[in-house]
């Protein structure tokens, strides 16, 4: 009897069987090499536009009543060709001195634009010549099990990159603000001291997530904000310095709408914001929303996940009344809120 395998009749593979200790038809090698090629092909695309941050912060004065200094720094990302830099808020917070070292070696003192420690994002501008800015992805089209490549500077060794895949999706994070980030992403990629501000790429080299944070105490739990949350942040931080917000007080995260809902409801998206908690006194609370709704549009705008509602709610919407579309259940409901500002980055 032969020892051929073939999958024809598991409604699998047909033509050449699998030879046994032969090669099978997808070769491994191949695999490898187009691995590699992925990942070279990234890393060359957005390692000229990932800079090293150091930074000087002011602690008080010594005995002698000299200023003392605490330093510090991470990595970060020119995305624009005039030399405005993404990283995270964490990194430059509080800065007296920012030293901006680019990949050529070159340094230059950078200033703050705007930082908003409620997402953890800042943007930084250098005054340089012959920059060269990365391209940006959509981090909605994410996928879990995705190809990711992370470009840092862990412990000051420049230009470190690691690989992993996207882990899971809408995670939510707290900033050390103390205000939760949500639609975060996970990932395997190994990050380390350093590597916070730096891009997270697809195998296509956008930049796809502003690595953030990793869990000390475990291995491969690392995190990224999305680049969804980090263009509309940098956008009002380039406008305002500043990004002052409206809220309604809710904790929530992107969910994706039962297709049958969808369909009789003629739903614009295929996904919504579920309600995980309800402020107390919260104009919410007020209005009636319950743990468990799907907010699906505000206003007239559908809302499809966290960024959108985040997008939503800016500082035009304080004390205006607006309609909040929500699915309970089974029901489509439509309730009345009244968004007041928010004071610490809340939703």
């Amino acid at each position: 009897m032969s020892s051929e395998i073939s999958l024809d009749s598991l409604g699998g593979f047909s033509g050449t069987p699998i030879q046994p200790g032969g090669s099978t038809a997808l070769d491994d090698a191949s695999l490898l090499d187009a691995y590699s090629r992925a990942v070279i092909g990234a890393v060359e695309k957005v390692s000229p536009s990932v800079v090293n941050i150091d930074v000087r912060q002011s602690v008080g004065v010594n005995r002698s009543g000299e200023p003392r200094e605490r330093r510090g720094g991470g990595s970060g990302f020119i995305f624009t060709p005039d030399g405005l830099i993404l990283t995270n808020s964490h990194v430059v917070h509080g800065a007296s001195r920012i030293e901006v070292t680019l990949a050529d070696g070159r340094s230059f003192p950078g200033t703050t634009i705007g930082d908003d420690p409620a997402t953890d994002l800042a943007v930084i501008r250098v005054d340089a010549p012959s920059l060269i800015a990365t391209a940006l992805g959509d981090s909605q089209q994410l996928r879990v099990g995705q190809l990711v490549v992370a470009i840092g500077n862990p412990y000051g060794f420049q230009s470190t990159v690691t690989t992993g895949v996207v882990s899971a999706l809408g995670r939510s994070l707290r900033s050390y603000s103390g205000r939760l980030i949500d639609d975060v992403v996970q990932t395997d990629a190994s990050l380390n001291p350093g590597n916070s501000g730096g891009p997270l790429v697809t195998s296509d080299g956008r930049v796809v997530g502003v690595n953030t944070a990793t869990i000390l105490s475990a291995q491969g739990l690392c995190f990224a904000i999305g680049i969804n949350t980090a263009k509309f942040v940098a956008s009002r931080l380039l406008r305002d310095g500043r990004i002052r917000r409206s809220y309604i007080g809710v904790v929530a995260q992107t969910v994706p709408v039962h297709r049958r809902l969808v369909r009789f409801y003629d739903l614009p998206k295929e996904s919504g914001v579920v309600v995980l908690s309800v402020e107390n006194g919260s104009p919410a609370q007020k209005s009636g929303l319950h743990e468990g709704d799907v907010i699906v549009a505000l206003g007239n705008q559908p809302v499809a996940g966290v960024d959108d509602l985040h997008r939503l709610l800016t500082d035009a919407r304080v004390g205006v009344r607006s309609t909040v579309t929500l699915l309970r259940r089974t029901e489509k409901l439509t309730v009345d809120v009244v968004p007041e500002e928010s004071k610490d980055g809340s939703r």
